[in-house]
């Protein structure tokens, strides 16, 4: 814990290379892909060190110098050397992370040129679970049913029950089509859903509607062709056209730039509140920046949106005393929708997968694109 070396280290004799894994998981969580990766690669010496969380201040992880040094490739979440002279040899640095916007300040990022990965690909199967329950509990008005239960009424709200609008015929837009926003659409669409998907850039071709990233075998749409319809641009007329296409869900999982920031406000929300007549539902699992945040209280107040589910928000912790806890017909959650038990076992998949493309000189999966910011 909190910098101690995890279990026997190699030797570090010469022409070995090092693996650096700086991780907020005991070394047991990812044992079985790590042991995997010791077969396929002996030349390899690997040194873990178990980070520690965030909110814990009082614990720094301390990572020897020379380990610094010598790394070759680095697995982290979000622990890095100093700066470029502290880690001159770093061919690849894997993130366990969805993005790498909680770095992008930091010097190796801004000052040089080390390939660096992310585990884009990993969160697909726990967060669009988490984005159709929050629209299930929302549309079947579970929240009153709770209350009832902990006050142990039975009490049968008739005209209310009648109100459900089940999934089948209903579109969710999905904005923002990566690894997470194909298994919405893969999920929705085996409820019935139609689904209609927005880029950046346009996906015309097959070939552009592939998923070129990692995939949870079994999940997503790995050949792009859920979608009835593709919408592309970061201007706010295309964003508009697709914002008009009469949205009963609208999942946001575009990643958070100059471009996104506050992406949707007041406009936005009214041309939402006039393409459906039923509302849309909001399903934020990005960053809380990419919405105006004080526009959507204004949205949920005026009734213009049905509600909104927010697993992130501007800022983070949100303050106690700040009005969005008690806008209407909001759910919130503490940026737990990518949590799973399996969430340190698939990004050392990632990693192996990375590793393999290194030794075989191929382009590496996930990489970031420093000018784009993803």
């Amino acid at each position: 814990m909190g910098g101690g070396l995890e279990g026997p280290q190699k030797s570090n004799g010469k022409g070995r290379e090092l693996l650096l894994c700086v991780l907020p998981w005991p070394k047991n969580a990812g044992d079985k892909i790590l042991k995997e990766i010791e077969r396929e690669y002996p030349n390899l010496d690997v040194h873990y060190f178990e980070d520690s969380p965030n909110k814990d201040k009082s614990k720094n992880t301390t990572v020897p110098e020379d380990l610094q040094q010598r790394a070759k490739v680095m697995a982290t979440l979000s622990w890095l050397p100093p700066n470029v002279q502290a880690a001159p040899n770093l061919e690849l640095i894997q993130f366990f992370s969805a993005g790498t916007n909680h770095i992008a300040q930091h010097p190796i990022y801004t000052d040089s040129e080390i390939p660096l990965t992310t585990a884009s690909g990993v969160h697909g199967p726990q967060i669009a679970e988490w984005v159709i329950m929050m629209n299930l509990i929302h549309s079947h008005h579970y929240p009153r049913y709770y209350e009832l239960q902990k006050d142990r009424k039975w009490e049968n709200y008739g005209a209310e029950g009648r109100d459900v609008r089940d999934m089948v015929g209903q579109r969710v837009g999905v904005l923002g089509y990566g690894s997470i926003g194909r298994q919405v659409a893969r999920v929705a669409q085996a409820m019935g859903m139609d689904v209609i998907a927005f880029t950046a850039s346009p996906r015309e071709s097959p070939e552009s509607k592939k998923d070129n990233g990692f995939i949870v075998p079994g999940t997503g749409d790995p050949e792009g062709s859920i979608p009835s319809a593709w919408y592309s641009g970061l201007d706010k007329d295309n964003l508009h056209k697709f914002l008009s296409q009469n949205i009963d869900l609208l999942a946001i999982c575009v990643p958070l730039t100059e471009d996104t920031k506050h992406l949707l406000s007041t406009p936005e929300f009214e041309l939402l509140s006039k393409s459906n007549p039923h509302k849309t539902y909001i399903a934020n699992i990005s960053r809380g920046a990419i919405i105006d945040q004080s526009a959507l209280i204004t949205a949920l107040e005026k009734e213009q949106i049905s509600g909104a589910a927010l697993d992130v928000t501007d800022p983070e912790p949100l303050p106690k005393d700040n009005p969005l806890w008690t806008a209407p017909n909001v759910l919130i959650t503490p940026h737990i929708s990518g949590g799973t038990t399996r969430y340190a076992e698939r990004a050392f998949q990632v990693l192996k997968e990375n590793l393999g493309r290194r030794k075989r000189g191929e382009k590496f999966v996930n990489l970031v694109d420093r000018k784009r910011g993803y």
